[in-house]
Parts: structure tokens; C-alpha cells; sequence
């Protein structure tokens, strides 16, 4: 993080909730990334600012540390342009400590969707796109047309597809899940609400079905406020939501 309030914004959120933070360090001299998102009727620009966000590379990165965990989640690949370099490697070294990987690119601004990403796909275990990422990283017109593309090279694909649900994918095995319906605030920040719900039950060992209904429960929730975490710090608002929208 940059030393400065956006910093000090997200560490608090972070330590509020719980998160080690052993491994956090600012950078001095550096700026913290921030995004703007500005909705236009059913569709949404993001705008961001990587700032030092852009500047993490895989050497800053404490591999003892992360060889701790049982697994290791990235997100918005396309925008930790400095991590690119080094993320094969960092990638093989932490599947031979026994970890097991998850991928959510995110969006890429560039629109080429290729790079370090074709390095990768074969090393995750799980990737958690929405829809249309799916179809700009298999290169394909249709949901069916990029699964069959990406299930040889990745053994669990988990789609995302808002108001439709999810859909699970393994080997030549297709299921959907279906969606909570709630009324949304916001949408910002819900695919990654649904990763964390997705990944706690699947690493709990429930089956990839009951986790992709985690991911739905979790996501929904995260719309319900603005923001994308607002909903999840609100304790009262998720524990009642949670409550009420629970099957386990």
C-alpha cells in the first residue's frame, strides 16, 4: 500500500475483519490504487488507478509465508502488471508445496486477454470468471463454446452468471446452481464476494455444488449496500441474511 488515506482506508477494513496482516508494509514515496465506478444504466465503466498496486512483483512476495497456506487465490490479474514476470514460477513452486490454485482475472483494460493468462490456465485447479470473461479468454461466441474450449486445460471452471445462477464445470460434467433472488444496491465487488464464499465451503470440503451455493449466498449478500464491502461489514445485516438464506 502507498502511505497515504486510501491506504489507511484499506488496511482498516482488513484488519477489521480479521485478516493476518503479518506481511503488510507500505511503500514509502508510493501512491495506493483507487477505482471509480460509474454506472450507466445496466451497464457499468471501472475506472482504476493502479498506483502502487502495479509495482508488486513476485520478488516482494514472502514465499515461505504463502507456502504456509493450503491454497492460494489471485485476482484481477491483468491489472498487477508486475507480478506478470514471475507468476509461471511462483505458480509451480507453490503447487509443488502442495497448495492448490484459483484464478479470477477480472477484467482486462487492454482487451487482449493473452499474455501471462495462456502461462497459467494450465496450472490453477480453478477458475472463477463471469460470463463474459469467459467467453474473451476462451475467444468464444457462446457459455457452451468457451467451456469446451477451457475444460481440457482447467479442472474446475465456475461461472459466474448473475441473475441465472452459476454454473459448475468439471471435466465433461456441466451443473448449474441456482441464484438467491434479492433486490441489488449495488452489484460492485459481488463476483469476488462470491469467490470468498465459493473457496471457504469448497476448502471446508463441501462438494463444488454446495460451494458455488455459498458463492451465490455471499454475492447476494455483498449487493445489498454500496459498495463493495459495506454489506459484509455490516454484522447485523449479514448474519440476519445469512440466517435466513442458509441451508447448512
Amino acid at each position: 500500500m502507498g502511505n497515504d488515506a486510501f491506504g489507511e482506508i484499506a488496511k482498516g477494513y482488513l484488519d477489521e475483519s480479521g485478516v493476518d496482516l503479518a506481511c503488510f508494509r507500505y511503500k514509502p514515496g508510493a501512491t495506493t490504487g483507487v477505482t471509480v465506478l460509474l454506472p450507466h444504466g445496466k451497464k457499468r465503466h471501472i475506472l482504476t488507478y493502479s498506483g502502487v498496486m502495479s509495482e508488486l512483483r513476485v520478488d516482494d512476495l514472502d514465499l515461505q509465508y504463502l507456502t504456509s497456506a493450503r491454497h492460494f487465490h489471485l485476482s484481477s490479474l491483468f491489472l498487477q502488471t508486475g507480478l506478470h514476470a514471475g507468476l509461471p514460477k511462483l505458480f509451480d513452486d507453490l503447487k509443488a508445496a502442495g497448495l492448490t490454485l484459483s484464478l479470477d482475472t477480472n477484467d482486462d483494460p487492454t482487451g487482449t486477454w493473452r499474455g501471462v493468462l495462456d502461462l497459467l490456465l494450465d496450472k490453477v485447479d480453478i477458475l472463477l470468471p463471469n460470463e463474459d470473461e469467459l467467453l474473451r479468454i476462451a475467444d468464444a461466441a457462446t457459455l457452451e463454446e468457451g467451456l469446451s474450449k477451457l475444460a481440457p486445460r482447467v479442472p474446475m471452471i465456475v461461472v459466474k452468471c448473475g441473475d441465472r445462477g452459476a454454473l459448475v464445470q468439471r471435466g465433461n460434467e456441466q451443473q448449474w446452481v441456482q441464484p438467491l433472488a434479492v433486490h441489488p444496491v449495488d452489484t460492485i465487488g459481488a463476483g469476488d464476494s462470491f469467490n470468498a464464499g465459493f473457496l471457504s465451503a469448497w476448502l471446508a470440503g463441501e462438494s463444488p455444488i454446495i460451494a458455488a451455493g455459498m458463492g451465490n449466498l455471499t454475492g447476494a449478500l455483498s449487493t445489498l449496500r454500496p459498495g463493495g464491502v459495506a454489506a459484509h461489514r455490516d454484522s447485523y445485516l449479514r448474519r440476519q441474511f445469512l440466517n435466513q438464506n442458509s441451508t447448512g
